[in-house]
């Protein structure tokens, strides 16, 4: 069988490298793809991102299966796409994409259905924006309605932030950059919303527009900086399982957040299908709240759940593109799993490209060590460049370095020994993933 991931980031390179394991699947393509998936002799980099391309691509080579990683071509509408024209592909439809794409249909999809969220109101006048932050005071959060690349969150601790943030999003040609967010000018729209207090998780699951498998839990570290400081990043590191989801935090999770959705988007004739991802924040009385749904795995996060994953991929999405996630029962490595991301230098404001990454691991080393280096923001050089198996910094995200352990701790240890010795220029990456794992 033939697979393809759509996608060039550290999650894409994760689902393939995972996929490439099945005996099923004799070979993997990824599109675009990145400098880790291209050194791998299991995988295969597609250089079309176009979806009517991509898919009359995935027609010509009889691919088996697609599963689609990044939130752009879904909300670009590949699934319709590619089901359209007779090809089994894992993911939401554009309609359904909308849980992510638009934070305001989000948001008045949650209040719909009586799912636990954050009070809010949307805005597209900057004056009525500013007038409703200063009634209700800081700390407050704003985002913006569109796709931002996970950073078009400003979660403003004071009115000056938030003023700055609301300008930025709707009047961007006045507007200060608030903690480097992201501007979508395609989303003129912000969504404004209390600021709820607690421990952020991510609850990962599959569903098939009918039935829901959970993933593992795990727990990302959005700021850049050591003790969760700085601004806010696409995830600096995450690791599985995250202790904070405990199996009643879990029970409740599935009960009053994924289970009313998947019921309330089939209700609303928007069957969802593909990977549905809840931000959690939980309070101290262990009430979870939907911080924002994602329509894809997590990056960072999938980079951990990938190495604990102990099923056949592969199987797991034949089912579930056959509406059958019911018969399926996943198995996990009970070792706990940790991801370190290396970033560029500038990251994440302004991420400096074309530097020289060093001392990668081989693939051998790697499996005997239980661990993968998963490569995001990379690309291989020109022929006679940089030697064999060079790689050249090509994003602000650069690397996830993830290793298995028998505890948090080790797990950190083990990816930390592999980190220090990769070398690229003005590299950064935090020093303590895992913490709150490894202090409960």
């Amino acid at each position: 069988m033939k697979v393809l991931v759509v996608g060039g980031g550290g999650r894409e390179h994760a689902l393939a490298w995972k996929m490439a394991q099945s005996p099923k699947v004799q070979a993997v393509y990824v599109a675009p793809g990145n400098g880790g998936t291209a050194l791998d002799s299991r995988l295969e980099n597609i250089a079309i991102t176009d979806v009517q391309a991509l898919r009359g691509w995935a027609q010509s080579e009889k691919i088996a299966l697609t599963v689609v990683g990044p939130e752009q071509p879904l909300a670009a509408g590949i699934v319709d796409e590619f089901r359209a024209h007779g090809l089994r592909v894992f993911g939401p439809t554009r309609a359904a994409a909308q849980l992510e794409s638009s934070k305001a249909f989000s948001k008045a999809f949650m209040k719909r259905h009586g799912i636990p969220t954050a009070d809010y109101e949307t805005f597209s006048d900057p004056l009525a924006a500013h007038a409703y932050v200063k009634l209700k005071g800081a700390p407050i959060v704003v985002k913006a309605d569109g796709l931002a690349a996970g950073k078009g969150v400003v979660v403003a601790m004071s009115l000056t932030e938030a003023h700055e943030a609301i300008d930025f999003m709707l009047a961007p040609e006045t507007g200060a950059n608030p903690l480097g967010v992201t501007h979508n000018a395609g989303g003129a729209r912000v969504v404004i919303e209390e600021f709820l207090q607690g421990e952020e998780a991510s609850f990962i699951v599959m569903c098939d527009g009918k039935n829901v498998t959970a993933l593992a839990t795990s727990q990302d570290h959005k700021r850049l900086l050591d003790g969760d400081a700085g601004p806010n990043t696409g995830g600096m590191g995450a690791y599985s399982p995250a202790p904070v989801v405990t199996p009643q935090i879990h029970a409740r999770a599935m009960r009053e957040i994924i289970l009313p959705t998947i019921k309330g988007m089939a209700q609303d004739g928007i069957p969802f299908t593909g990977f549905l991802y809840a931000g959690l924040m939980i309070d101290a009385q262990g009430q979870p709240k939907t911080l924002e749904f994602n329509c894809r795995m997590g990056d960072p996060e999938t980079q951990p759940i990938m190495m604990r994953l102990k099923s056949d991929l592969f199987d797991v999405m034949m089912a579930a593109t056959s509406g059958q996630l019911d018969q399926i029962e996943l198995d996990w490595d009970r070792r706990p799993a940790l991801g370190v991301v290396m970033a560029a230098h500038g990251y994440p404001l302004n991420p400096r490209k074309g530097d020289l990454v060093t001392g990668l691991p081989s693939l051998d080393s790697l499996k005997q060590a239980n661990a993968m280096v998963f490569h995001a923001g990379t690309v291989t050089p020109p022929p006679g460049q940089g030697g064999k198996g060079a790689v050249l910094s090509a994003g602000g995200r650069v690397l996830c370095v993830t290793a298995l352990g028998h505890t948090v701790k080790e797990a950190q240890k083990r990816a930390y020994e592999i980190a220090d010795g990769i070398i690229f220029a003005g590299a950064q990456f935090r020093t303590d993933i895992g913490f709150r794992a490894i202090k409960s």
